[in-house]
């Protein structure tokens, strides 16, 4: 018989990570142990408070599939008895990487897929002053791709300071939700011509049908927008990408069926994360295998990572060994 364990962690974030919606000095995550006989599966997930969700919430949602997991470890029959979010996501990344201990074998093999290679991933600039975002970006010239928090009044000048300070990085921007229709008009011209790539989630989730009639001069990604293959309904009409992340899909087997949805319906794929540990980035590296932006940088926020950890080399990150998962 399996045994379920679950755990609350904080891991201290390397100064202040700020978005539209507020700043965190932690970042504090939920792991999921499923341990059968000498063989032991993680998962990890960050509950999100705009999902509704809290380390209460979660902890709660996996301690309910206590009695279910530990007589019959099946990742189908958690497809099937919990809704996506983060604690579905913690459970079935354990159920990966328990099969993958069993079997001798990675994950990769066991769905299917060619062996992963490293990725290319954006590195975050959270938001703040313009002063304090070009600054950042002056430390942080060296990276190719950078991703900028954004809030709306000052953007422009924020994203100026930032390819001035960055001008050989590639850019994208993330609003999160924090734009209106005008303010998405009138920004983004001038933000294909400062050679942004793309445009994450401008205006709120379920208030964003008016993308469907306004230009894209850059690309836009729904992230709060999109969640799992249940979701993509109407999205191609209103986006050009999809932000995938395992938080919001519960898990790698329902991100893995979104990414050949959302490239069936038109979309391209980014794969994002939370500010947590390598732990829960392992899993993402698989989806990042087909993603044409990656944003796993999660690790690279935090003062120090758990061991053993991802290897990130600058802003390259190669698939996880099997003790730390799959």
């Amino acid at each position: 018989m399996a045994k379920l364990q679950v755990t609350v962690e904080s891991w201290p974030i390397a100064g202040r990570f700020t978005i539209s919606r507020g700043s965190k000095t932690e970042a504090r995550v939920v792991v999921a142990t499923i341990e059968e006989g000498v063989h032991r599966g993680r998962g990890e997930c960050v509950p999100y408070a705009r999902y509704g969700e809290s380390l209460e919430s979660v902890t709660t949602e996996i301690e309910a599939q206590r009695w279910t997991l530990e007589r019959d470890p099946d990742r189908g029959a958690l497809q099937r008895g919990m809704k996506p979010g983060a604690a579905r996501n913690a459970l079935d990344c354990a159920l990966w990487d328990l099969e993958a201990k069993r079997s001798g074998r990675r994950v990769w093999e066991l769905a299917g897929l060619p062996a992963p290679r490293a990725l290319e991933t954006a590195y975050t600039l959270s938001l703040g002053s313009v002063e304090e975002m070009g600054a950042a970006a002056r430390a942080a010239a060296d990276r190719p791709l950078l991703k900028l928090k954004l809030s709306g009044p000052g953007d422009l000048d924020r994203v100026r300071a930032v390819r001035e300070g960055a001008p050989a990085a590639r850019l994208i921007v993330d609003a999160n939700e924090a734009w209106t229709p005008a303010i998405f008009a009138e920004l983004t011209p001038a933000l294909r011509d400062l050679a942004v790539e793309l445009i994450e989630q401008p205006l709120p989730a379920g208030a964003d049908d008016e993308l469907a009639n306004l230009a894209h001069p850059v690309p836009v990604c729904a992230d709060e927008s999109c969640h799992d293959r249940a979701s993509l309904a109407g999205l191609a009409k209103k986006y050009d990408a999809v932000n995938i992340k395992l938080d919001k899909t519960g898990g790698l087997t329902e991100a893995l069926a979104l990414v050949t949805a959302a490239k069936e319906a038109g979309l391209a794929i980014m794969v994002g994360c939370m500010v947590a540990t390598s732990l829960s980035m392992a899993p993402a590296i698989l989806v990042g295998q087909d993603a044409r932006w990656v944003d796993l940088d999660g690790p690279l926020l935090l003062a120090k990572d758990r061991m053993p950890g991802l290897d990130y080399r600058g802003s390259l990150v190669a698939a996880p060994e099997a003790a730390l998962w799959g």
